[in-house]
């Protein structure tokens, strides 16, 4: 959907998208528009989408501002100003102008691409929406904001030096296993000391949910959510579907990678401080020096360069327009996460890099959410330039896929860059099949059981995390006197507190980025013009044609996972252990 012939100037110069009251004039104007022809319904369409870039960009910057500084008083305050005093104001007019939309008989003359994706969309916005509502959504996201602030505070001292802990992780890959151990231990008695806090919190946000989805008429937060995130194409019992698919398919592999895991490092069992050793006692992979942001930088741009040119370039602008925060340091939110500026057209990047390899994959998965959002710029109104979120993690696993091939810019090109690039590689693979696909489905399974027991015990929820974290997790590991870390292994897994029921989108997502990896294997310049031919569509066509659009099937059943691991257990194979 274009609209290249409605040139932006709804909002005014010098607007302060944080005062409410700036805002509110535009929104009654379009609230009072008189509309009769379908022109005049695209131009209140495009207005209404450049009110919404500028007010979307202003909340994005808080909160990257926040997340980068969760120490900041300042940065907080600007942050919660918009959470409290400006976002439950507009919720309420954004809903009624959605009313509007919806009521226009000109909307039957709307059918360029993605204008039935409004129409559908909103719809569904519009069934859910309560105003009783408003007020608990604005809580539920003070809560994160508390969360956050908890995690991001969270360091430990370790021979001397002051640690975050996502910086402890190079110790678990040392050889020595006594290092592993200790860091280990530092690391989960640090997560158990705020454990209560945490649980408390999450409480009240379960509690807080279940209230929404009854407000909004729904027996339990999973149908309220699958509403919410328009996920017309999937269902519950689809997500079911997968978890058996992820037994079935990946533990048995889990097993045996496990088993000779085992064998190799001389064990009579394995503990959680033994999954990230090298099997042959070699020195921990280190891609770069995290006091070396720059040159990671500038390495991650040449693998980009490598797959195609016009990454690179894209990956220039992104460095120079000053949109990345990559290091890992105190009091700075955990995890990573692409951010698009709306109004400005660019994405940021922020990661916690600590020189280990599981950073550069995380560094192209960002650049490849970065990437989707370039192309999809041109799709110049914003309610479709967004594509659904199973699709956006197409984008970005995709990318570390085809990264992966190029990891001797890391490593160098001599026979010991040669042989490190392919421990990396290895990694990679084990790291989709051992850790991420049953994690996917652990954590999936955890939120299908959260919500749909609504008003449970700590104890209940405590013994349903263990019944599903023991289905997916190897038996291998031997987990005992440490039953107190395992029961509360869910805490770090920010999705849960954050995005509630935004997992299973990197499974589906997953089996999507392995078919485009087995595409390019066969024809690297088909697959990647299939890839950016469905990147560019934005949130124009529906999840399963922009999979079919990139050349892959919609698929997250047995009948995509069974192929799917067959290759990478081939690749496996071949690669030197």
């Amino acid at each position: 959907m274009t609209t290249d012939n409605l040139a932006n100037s709804f909002v005014p110069e010098g607007f302060d998208a944080g005062d409410f009251g700036a805002i509110e004039p535009l929104l009654c104007r379009l609230l009072d528009r008189p509309i009769a022809l379908s022109q005049e319904l695209r131009r209140w369409l495009a207005d209404l989408a450049e009110l919404y870039e500028a007010i979307d960009e202003y909340e994005t910057r808080r909160m990257i501002e926040h997340a980068c500084h969760t120490d900041d008083e300042e940065k907080e305050r600007a942050y919660l100003h918009f959470v409290r005093e400006v976002e439950p104001k507009l919720k309420p007019i954004v809903f009624k102008l959605k009313k509007k939309f919806l009521a226009r008989p000109q909307r039957a003359q709307l059918t360029q691409p993605g204008e039935t994706m409004i129409t559908r969309d909103w719809s569904a916005d519009v069934n859910i929406f309560r105003e009783v509502n408003v007020p608990l959504q604005t809580k539920n996201t003070e809560l994160s904001a508390q969360y956050n602030k908890i995690c991001g505070a969270m360091t430990v001292e370790y021979r001397g030096e002051q640690y975050t802990l996502q910086q402890m992780g190079r110790f678990l890959e040392e050889p020595d296993r006594d290092t592993r151990e200790q860091a280990w231990r530092l690391v989960a008695q640090r997560r158990l000391d705020d454990r209560d806090r945490i649980e408390d919190i999450f409480d009240q946000m379960l509690d807080t949910r279940q209230q929404v989805a009854a407000n909004a008429d729904f027996a339990d937060y999973r149908a309220y959510a699958w509403k919410a995130k328009k996920r017309f194409d999937y269902t519950p019992d689809d997500c079911t579907d997968f978890a058996d698919a992820v037994e079935q398919q990946c533990m048995p592999l889990v097993h045996q990678i496990d088993g000779h895991r085992r064998e190799a490092l001389g064990l009579d069992t394995l503990r959680p401080w033994d999954q990230n050793v090298d099997l042959k006692q070699r020195p921990p992979l280190r891609p770069f020096d995290a006091s070396d942001i720059d040159g990671f930088v500038d390495k991650t741009r040449r693998i980009f360069e490598r797959i195609q040119p016009e990454l690179g370039e894209q990956f220039d602008h992104i460095c120079t327009a000053g949109n990345l925060d990559l290091d890992s340091r105190p009091a700075k939110r955990p995890g990573g996460f692409h951010a698009a500026l709306q109004a400005s057209r660019q994405p940021f990047i922020f990661m916690n890099a600590a020189g280990l390899q599981r950073d550069v994959d995380t560094l192209l998965h960002e650049g490849g959410h970065a990437f989707h959002y370039q192309a999809a710029c041109d799709e110049q109104m914003l309610f479709t330039r967004q594509a659904p979120l199973e699709f956006c993690e197409v984008a970005s696993m995709s990318m570390e896929l085809l990264g992966r091939e190029h990891y001797r810019e890391f490593y160098g090109d001599d026979g010991d860059g040669r042989a490190e690039a392919d421990r990396a590689k290895r990694c990679q693979l084990e790291h989709i099949v051992v850790q991420l696909l049953p994690w996917i489905a652990t954590i999936d399974g955890f939120q299908h059981w959260l919500y749909t027991h609504p008003g449970h015990e700590r104890s209940e929820r405590a013994e349903a995390w263990r019944t599903v974290f023991e289905r997916f997790i190897s038996p291998m590991i031997d987990w005992s006197d440490l039953e107190d870390i395992q029961h509360a292994w869910w805490q770090p897994q920010l999705h849960l507190f954050n995005y509630p029921f935004y997992y299973i989108e990197y499974g589906i997502a997953q089996l999507g980025a392995l078919q485009v990896w087995a595409n390019h294997r066969r024809d690297p310049q088909k697959s990647l013009r299939d890839l950016q031919a469905a990147l560019a569509l934005g949130g124009s066509q529906p999840l399963p044609k922009l999979f079919d659009a990139a050349g892959i099937r919609f698929d997250f059943s047995r009948q995509t996972v069974e192929p799917m691991i067959a290759i990478v257990r081939e690749e496996l194979e071949r690669l030197p252990r």
